[in-house]
């Protein structure tokens, strides 16, 4: 059964991330996880950058976030398959977060999301001290939580509000605002890694899709190719423009008038 242990005495530091598991040496549940948090994350770090220019941001990817204090440690903490904090170092003291250990930092994450690979009754779960979706609300608190499910192409997003979470309706464009991110959260149909799949993606409050690094970077090659091409119409066009110039000074010539320079 598992017990809380008591707050410590000045003597009896709460631990911090170096000292609390960072694994409960359980396999990724799903094959696609990996993929789709490299993609929300490659894609939203130029938005990210201009938010935070210092880079005082950190991003989890299926990290542990410590939320109280139990034996075993691991029993404690929830692992979000996505999660981004604001207004934190990215790393604490030189060292890789091993967790993200609340009683440490206070912070809270200002979105979580979750990638469903049962069937969203652990995402939804709403037992006290025990269900994810109760513990996020009541305990962690992120202003906004997603549950992304790939086998029906849906996501939900939850808002914060008046310590609740309330379902948040889609814009017109079926996105889900994140507006201190300056983003909206949405699906996209497409191939990413050589998949097809409806992917959780990121677009600007214009709606304009946010790319991935290999997207701008093929966005870029094919900006310089139109240059290239564009600048080869332009070489070619000079070229008859001079032999066209050349034809009518030799008709000139032909006819006893000298052309001008």
């Amino acid at each position: 059964m598992t017990s809380v242990t008591n707050p410590p005495n000045a003597l009896t530091p709460f631990p911090d991330h170096t000292q609390l598991p960072d694994s409960d040496g359980t396999f990724v549940k799903n094959w696609q996880e990996h993929p789709q948090s490299i993609l929300l994350t490659d894609s939203i770090t130029p938005v990210l950058k201009q938010l935070s220019p210092e880079g005082q941001y950190c991003i989890g990817q299926d990290l542990g976030i410590y939320w109280r204090l139990t034996d075993p440690p691991e029993k404690g903490a929830e692992a979000p398959d996505w999660f981004y904090v604001p207004n934190v170092p990215p790393t604490l003291n030189g060292q890789t977060r091993r967790s993200y250990v609340l009683w440490r930092e206070f912070i809270a994450p200002l979105i979580i999301l979750e990638f469903v690979s049962g069937d969203g009754s652990e995402e939804r779960d709403k037992t006290p001290w025990k269900g994810k979706f109760w513990i996020y609300e009541q305990v962690i608190r992120p202003p906004f939580y997603g549950i992304y499910e790939v086998s029906k192409a849906s996501i939900e997003v939850y808002h914060l509000i008046e310590g609740q979470y309330q379902i948040l309706p889609a814009n017109e464009r079926g996105h889900y605002p994140i507006v201190a991110l300056g983003v909206e959260l949405g699906l996209w149909q497409g191939v990413y890694q050589n998949v097809e799949l409806p992917w959780l993606r990121w677009w600007d409050l214009q709606g304009n899709l946010l790319l991935s690094g290999d997207e701008r970077a093929e966005q870029e090659r094919e900006r310089a190719e139109q240059e290239r091409e564009r600048a080869e119409q332009e070489r070619e066009r000079a070229e008859q423009e001079r032999e066209r110039a050349d034809r009518l000074a030799a008709q000139l010539r032909s006819l006893g008038v000298e052309p001008e320079t």
